[in-house]
């Protein structure tokens, strides 16, 4: 009954508490925040002193009060700090849990300063195990984070501790950078502690490169600081290298002496730390609790003797029960021990992985900045290439040259289209492609890219066939031009690979939920088909039929790749049908948002007709390009359009022309010496808001269109650019000046 009292009586204050706590305001709040913190100051002026266990009590009750307010920020911080303690205190399972804790909550936080803070324990933890490399991998990671956070003064350290771990590795080239680096570091941002032990570490580098002379002078000054501001553990670790120095150069006198001051003054650490680390009154209670027990048990051994029979059954049952109880004991210990262990290591397993998923998205932003960068390079030259080559062939070349000058420009179009497909699957697979929904005309959509694919299905004797299902509505919300592009690659690869056939484009509904509709696209095709061995690879990267395929019908082997990348954005689905020798058939699928809108359809202006319909007499172009070549063959375009410009090749200079000058339309080149195009546009648009300005440019326009678009550019021409696509954008820019220019 008493029992049960108690039991009841705790309910009854756990329930007291909880709508204590339940009512508790901002103040109390605050108050425990404050005390989070002397706890935390207290911990560490008990840990300077060497007193671990009592810096580790105020510590977990800081914890503890850290999850009553739910401060998840600081139970990581303290995760960690605890973590360094038991490192310091020879326990590292405890602390390799207490850091896994702590990198949970940062991760999930996204506090990246203090997740480095905790890579970095983690690093050392590692390297005191003598498992180097998983210490530098952390290292690095903790290195990377406080870069992207600007946190430079935390660098020199896991400098310093990565050089030590090098030195270990034997490879002082490596550790000597990192030490040097660290000693920048440390003398920039006043690091008393970081700037002595890299000097003591770099003196014992010199020295094991031969460079004892310079090895001497710099273990000394690093000693002097040590001492100057009372750092015994780097004050121990100049006595032993300045015994190294001494042995190396023979000065054995001098070798021994401070050898001997380094074993000294080790074992002053050794039996400070050895004290705290084994408090007498814990020893003490421990002999007193084994005392107890064993006059007890005496005592019980005399009862034995003296009792009769049954006193002596029911002792030897208590001591069969206590032996089974301890059996469980000891089974539930063993349990939980393995139970830890494999916690352990899916904790280890854990952060290994993320570490790995880290390096991996790192190696992927490189090999995307890496791919802008050539594809940019390579667009400028192509620029001369393609636009010289268009200018050969329409004045009217020697008839021996022109197959020479058509084999030139289809060169040169397919490596463009090479450099593009490149760029498209990198995007892809940085998962960088956004979605453009917009409400357009399913129906003409699909009827417009067969239609302008039509003329090269003509050119291999092709009948195009376009079914579109009765009934089925055409005005959809979706990526048009991202089903324009898949549209544009399947049609065009069957063309490629049928002549004197049918080609057949269906469009029909397979499901529908409310205003979704799942909408099925076929491209048939009886062409020469495909085997069923290369059936399995066709959406794979650079894979074609073989390699004769190639050879006969050209192409890279990206596009069905693009095309499964970009049906899977669409959240779709692709299938492919073939035999060979029967053709092909190319299935997607993919969900459509049915609008009720209608879309109105206007027909496009030939723009080069209307143009020269314009009066162009009165027209002023700027062109803003620095290469020669580029400025040639822009004014050689505009010329044959019967269009005439001015040219500068810097942007200081198209600023000033502006402003003297009235101009209709200015192309502007981006990446020119000075100030670039982009900075010329912004100082433009203060004075003049009203100009029709063009990016003329050869990077890639989905990644910076938000730049050209803050800058104030009108529209933008990619480098090299197709002279129908120029001669359109050049109409619309005029004919929109025409309109709005007061007749005088």
């Amino acid at each position: 009954m008493s029992q049960f009292n108690s039991f009841f009586t705790a309910i009854f204050m756990c329930f007291i508490f909880s709508v204590t706590a339940q009512t508790a305001n901002t103040d109390d709040i605050d108050l425990l925040k404050m005390r989070i913190e002397n706890l935390i100051n207290h911990a560490e002026l008990e840990t300077d002193r060497g007193d671990y266990y009592t810096a580790n009590d105020n510590l977990e009750k800081a914890l503890e009060l850290a999850i009553q307010i739910e401060d998840r920020q600081k139970q990581g911080i303290l995760h960690t700090k605890i973590a360094k303690l038991q490192y310091t205190v020879e326990e590292p399972q405890k602390a390799l849990i207490s850091l896994t804790k702590a990198a949970e909550i940062q991760r999930e936080l996204n506090d990246y300063p203090n997740l480095a803070i905790t890579y970095s324990v983690r690093g050392v933890l590692h390297a005191s195990k003598k498992e180097y490399q998983t210490a530098l991998d952390y290292f690095n990671s903790a290195k990377t984070k406080f870069e992207e956070e600007g946190l430079e003064t935390n660098i020199s350290t896991i400098n310093l501790r990565e050089a030590k771990i090098y030195i270990e590795l034997k490879d002082y080239t490596t550790a000597k950078s990192l030490l040097e680096k660290s000693i920048l570091l440390s003398k920039k941002h006043n690091q008393n502690n970081v700037l002595s032990g890299a000097m003591i570490q770099n003196a014992k580098v010199l020295n094991l490169m031969g460079n004892s002379d310079n090895a001497l002078a710099m273990v000394k000054e690093g000693m002097a600081i040590a001492k100057k501001h009372n750092l015994v553990e780097n004050v121990n670790d100049s006595y032993s290298v300045l015994s190294e120095i001494y042995e190396s150069t023979k000065n054995y006198e001098l070798a021994n002496e401070y050898l001997k001051k380094h074993v000294r003054l080790s074992d002053s650490i050794l039996d400070i730390k050895r004290t705290n680390l084994s408090p007498s009154q814990r020893i003490q209670l421990i002999n007193n609790y084994h005392e107890a027990q064993k006059k007890q048990m005496e005592v019980k051994l005399e009862e034995a003797d003296a009792s009769n029979n049954l006193t002596r059954i029911t002792t030897i049952l208590s001591i069969a029960l206590i032996t089974i109880l301890s059996l469980l004991t000891i089974s539930l210990y063993k349990n939980n021990n393995m139970r830890l262990k494999s916690n352990n290591m899916l904790h280890k397993k854990h952060d290994e992985l993320v570490i790995a998923k880290e390096k991996a998205e790192l190696a992927s932003k490189t090999k995307a900045n890496f791919l802008s960068t050539v594809t940019h390079e390579l667009r400028t030259p192509l620029y001369a290439v393609t636009g010289l080559t268009n200018i050969l062939l329409d004045e009217d070349p020697k008839p021996e040259q022109v197959p020479h000058l058509k084999s030139l420009k289809f060169s040169g179009d397919y490596l463009l289209a090479f450099i593009n497909d490149i760029l498209q699957i990198n995007k892809i697979e940085a998962n960088k492609v956004e979605l453009d929904p917009e409400l357009f005309n399913l129906h003409k959509k699909v009827e417009n890219v067969v239609s302008a694919l039509n003329n090269s299905a003509l050119d291999n004797n092709i009948t195009m066939h376009y079914e579109y299902e009765d009934g089925l509505p055409t005005n959809f919300i979706a990526d048009q031009l991202k089903i324009s592009q898949i549209l544009i690659n399947l049609i065009g690869n069957a063309i490629k690979f049928t002549k004197d056939g049918d080609i057949w484009v269906r469009v029909y509904k397979i499901g529908q939920e409310g205003d979704v509709y799942t909408l099925r696209f076929e491209i048939e095709d009886n062409g020469i088909g495909i085997t069923k061995e290369k059936q399995e690879h066709m959406f794979e990267s650079f894979s074609q039929g073989s390699i004769q395929i190639n050879r006969k019908y050209g192409g890279t082997g990206l596009g069905l790749s693009i095309v499964k990348g970009l049906i899977e954005i669409l959240k779709g689905k692709v299938y492919l049908k073939s035999e060979l020798g029967k053709g092909s058939t190319f299935i997607f699928e993919i969900p459509l948002t049915y609008s009720p809108e209608t879309v109105e359809i206007e027909e496009k202006p030939k723009q080069l007709k209307n143009l020269e319909a314009l009066e162009l007499s009165n027209i002023k172009i700027l062109v803003v390009e620095d290469n020669k070549i580029n400025q040639m063959i822009t004014k050689k375009i505009l010329n044959k359009m019967n269009l005439y410009c001015d040219v500068v090749d810097n942007g200081e200079e198209a600023v000033e022309q502006v402003k003297q000058e009235r101009y209709d339309v200015v192309l502007m080149d981006i990446h020119m010496p000075g100030i670039s195009g982009l900075e010329a546009t912004k100082i433009i648009r203060t004075f003049d808001k009203e100009l029709t300005i063009f990016a003329l440019t050869a990077v890639t326009i989905d990644d910076k269109m938000h730049e050209f678009e803050e800058a104030g550019f009108d529209d933008i021409i990619s480098k090299p650019f197709r002279q129908d696509d120029f001669e359109k954008k050049l109409f619309t820019a005029i004919r929109s000046n025409e309109k709005t220019t007061p007749s005088v």
